[in-house]
């Protein structure tokens, strides 16, 4: 079996925007009147949908939403989010990521992108930092009904790939993921995928006992080391 195609996650991975989306969650539950709890954001909302994380917490608060209400209120974000990175002369991508990611796209492998962010404010970040051509399909929370951990983003994604090239005849287990949260994580496993774990917002050590491979910094990962594992693996 060989290594066919690599999945990246986006906030976290490729942007380091994790701050700003935690500033912004915070002042749209001020407005609702609600006090913000930092460890609360932490457990539902990294590594999840917008959506998901904001219906979480006003639920748990006793806030009976529906999904127009919530649409206003994402709507509300994206446009703050999109506001702030404009006034950004340069945005905060992780150093050397767009350097990694030319190379594997140099080296033949296929490159997809599953994301919880809106597909408007992805195409703008990949445009402005000049890799969107690097991905071949880009799912995002405008594509799929659920958030990580539930794997529907990135079967999606598979499923993307195998209709752009009919002949590739992909299968979840000769994709690799890339992802920084657990959640992110459990989704790729729940897809049947290895993962790679970046230690970008939590610790390696954490990382480590969920992930195939672990790396403080995508850097590290020894690639050629990667693809030699998936070329052991037989298939049944």
């Amino acid at each position: 079996m060989s290594l066919k195609a690599v999945l990246f996650d986006f906030n976290g991975v490729i942007i380091n925007d994790e701050p700003l989306h935690k500033e912004l969650i915070e002042e749209i539950l001020l407005e609702e009147n609600l006090r913000p709890d930092a460890k609360e954001h932490n457990e539902v909302c990294l590594g999840r949908s917008d959506r998901a994380c904001l219906e979480t917490i006003l639920s748990r608060r006793g806030r009976v939403v529906s999904d127009e209400f919530l649409d206003k209120l994402l709507a509300k974000k994206g446009q703050r989010y999109r506001q702030r990175l404009e006034t950004q002369q340069q945005l905060p991508v992780y150093e050397g990521i767009t350097d990694f990611i030319h190379e594997l796209w140099r080296s033949g492998l296929i490159l997809a992108l599953v994301t919880g962010a809106r597909r408007e404010d992805v195409e703008y970040i990949l445009d402005r930092i000049k890799i969107r051509e690097a991905f071949v399909t880009i799912v995002t929370s405008d594509d799929v009904r659920t958030s990580k951990p539930n794997p529907e983003g990135y079967l999606t994604a598979v499923d993307h790939l195998n209709q752009l090239y009919p002949n590739l005849n992909l299968t979840p287990q000769e994709c690799l993921v890339i992802e920084d949260t657990p959640s992110g994580i459990e989704a790729a496993k729940n897809a049947s995928i290895q993962v790679v774990g970046v230690a970008n917002t939590y610790p390696l050590h954490m990382l480590q006992r969920q992930a195939d491979w672990a790396v403080d910094y995508l850097q590290e990962l020894e690639l050629e080391r990667v693809k030699q594992q998936f070329a052991n693996v037989k298939i049944n």
